[in-house]
């Protein structure tokens, strides 16, 4: 969610072949668990937003508006931020599985709970919303002026951004 790049065209030809995707960091690192927010001090001896390059971040400001609606949606339903964003990410066209890092026993139960929560369409909007790509040339035109003649793997990436 917080590095959607591949949706430009990796996820699109993995959809047109048949081809599952299995996506690794799917936390971005632990940027999308709740615990790096605008305005709280990082835990002590975290690497992100720090010394940390990888995912890289290219706009801080996206991310930490991705992270309140993360946790909006996760405190209201009893659930954790991670287990949202893990949600959503199982829940995107082609992706068959992600490869989760957790570093302790207990973000490990907290991970593998997100297999059992199901998002609503309302919540999966908000979420593809705040995390959603800038449309660059030929995709937003795709999306104003061919949204009848999309793929199934033109809608994985346009999808948010068409009208109607």
């Amino acid at each position: 969610m917080q590095a959607r790049e591949a949706e430009y065209e990796l996820v699109p030809v993995s959809i047109d072949q048949g081809l599952g995707i299995l996506v690794w960091s799917p936390l971005a690192g632990g940027l999308l668990s709740g615990k790096y927010r605008r305005g709280h001090k990082p835990p002590e001896g975290t690497r992100q937003l720090a010394n940390w390059g990888e995912p890289p971040v290219y706009d801080q400001e996206k991310l930490y508006d991705i992270v309140e609606v993360l946790i909006t949606i996760a405190d209201g339903r009893g659930l954790s931020a991670a287990q949202v964003a893990l949600a959503w990410l199982i829940g995107r066209p082609g992706v068959s599985s992600v490869i989760i890092g957790a570093r302790t026993d207990a973000q490990l139960q907290d991970n593998l709970k997100a297999a059992d929560v199901v998002l609503t369409t309302e919540e999966r909007a908000r979420l593809d919303a705040v995390s959603a790509p800038a449309l660059l040339y030929p995709y937003w035109h795709q999306a104003s002026t061919a949204s009848d003649r999309l793929s199934p793997a033109d809608v994985s990436l346009l999808g948010p951004h068409l009208k109607g």
